[in-house]
Formats: structure tokens, C-alpha cells, sequence
């Protein structure tokens, strides 16, 4: 296996993969490049090379997931402003990250699914690849992704229900709030 090779094959795709679920592109270039040192690291441990996609992909998927518990853990560590001073925060701005909050919500329930239905979810609802590239990608059937796909859908759904309370609030926008191990009701259906 010729690194440069790998590398002019599966760079696009490899991006196009962890900006999907980074969706930043500094942040998406650094993981990208660290997918590819380890790929040229780890490269001899592969011994069947029709899986090499699959395990390329494994690499950046599980950089991400590193990547999204530095960054949780980053948020924790800073102070919040204590000087007394307001900070006005224009309407669209304060949409963008009441959206960022629900999708990073959504991504935190979708980590507490098994690695295969994760996997398949972000490689179909957030990547879009077709039913037919992901079965190349994990090698496997077609009809065994379809499966995957409904069983993760419907687990997240479940975890969702459980773990989240989501309400419509004054301005008619979905909001997802954790449920609080106890004290809230069940969640009303939307």
C-alpha cells in the first residue's frame, strides 16, 4: 500500500466526512491531517487492504469523537464573565448557537448508541452517502445497513425520549433541554 496513493484516494471523502460532523474548517484541516499520520503510521497493521476504507474512516470518526470531548471539556474549564457587564447578542447569532446547542445535544445522545448504528447514521444522515457506498465503506451488505440505519433511528429516538425534554418555547423554536435524572415529567410528544 502506497501511502500517496491512499492519500490522493481518500482525502476528498475524509474531509468531506469529519466537516460534516466538525463543521469547522480549521478545526476539520487538523483532524484531517491527523487522520492521514495515522493512517501512514498504522498503515503495516492493516492486513486485509479491501477494508481500508472502512478502517480510514474508523480513524477520522473516533479523531472526531476525541475531538468533541476536548472541545466539551475546554467549554467547562472557562469562567464566565463576572464583570457585570451585558453582552448584546444580535438575533441571528443567538439563533446560530441555539442551533449549534440542539445539534450538539443531538450528537451527545447519538454517541450513547453502540459504535455500527453511530457509524452508519453519520455516514447517511449527515454525510448522505448512498445505502450502496456505506456498505463498501463498513463491508458489509446493503440490507445489513438498511437494518443498522433502522435500529440506530429508532434507538436514538428512544434516548431522545428519554434523555431530552423537547418543547417548542415562545418564539416557536425546538429546544432540547437534558432531563434531569429526576424531577421532570415525561416528555410531552411533539
Amino acid at each position: 500500500m502506497n501511502f500517496w496513493n491512499i492519500y490522493y484516494d481518500q482525502y476528498e471523502g475524509i474531509r468531506k466526512f469529519i466537516l460534516a460532523l466538525v463543521k469547522d474548517e480549521w478545526a476539520a484541516d487538523d483532524l484531517v491531517q491527523e487522520t492521514f499520520i495515522k493512517v501512514r503510521k498504522n498503515a503495516g497493521q492493516l492486513k486485509d487492504e479491501t477494508k481500508l476504507k472502512p478502517w480510514i474512516y474508523r480513524i477520522a470518526h473516533n479523531l472526531c469523537q476525541d475531538h468533541f470531548r476536548q472541545t466539551a471539556n475546554r467549554i467547562k474549564r472557562q469562567k464566565p464573565i463576572s464583570d457585570g457587564l451585558a453582552i448584546q447578542i444580535q438575533p441571528q447569532f443567538h439563533r446560530q448557537i441555539e442551533q449549534q446547542q440542539m445539534a450538539q445535544c443531538v450528537q451527545d445522545k447519538i454517541r450513547l448508541l453502540p459504535e455500527t448504528y453511530q457509524t452508519v447514521l453519520v455516514l447517511f444522515d449527515m454525510m448522505e452517502f448512498s445505502h450502496q457506498e456505506i456498505a463498501r465503506i463498513l463491508d458489509t451488505s446493503v440490507e445489513n445497513v438498511k437494518v443498522r440505519l433502522h435500529r440506530a433511528r429508532k434507538k436514538l429516538k428512544a434516548i431522545l425520549d428519554q434523555k431530552c425534554r423537547m418543547e417548542m418555547d415562545e418564539r416557536s423554536v425546538l429546544v432540547c433541554t437534558p432531563v434531569e435524572e429526576v424531577g421532570y415529567p415525561k416528555q410531552r410528544q411533539l
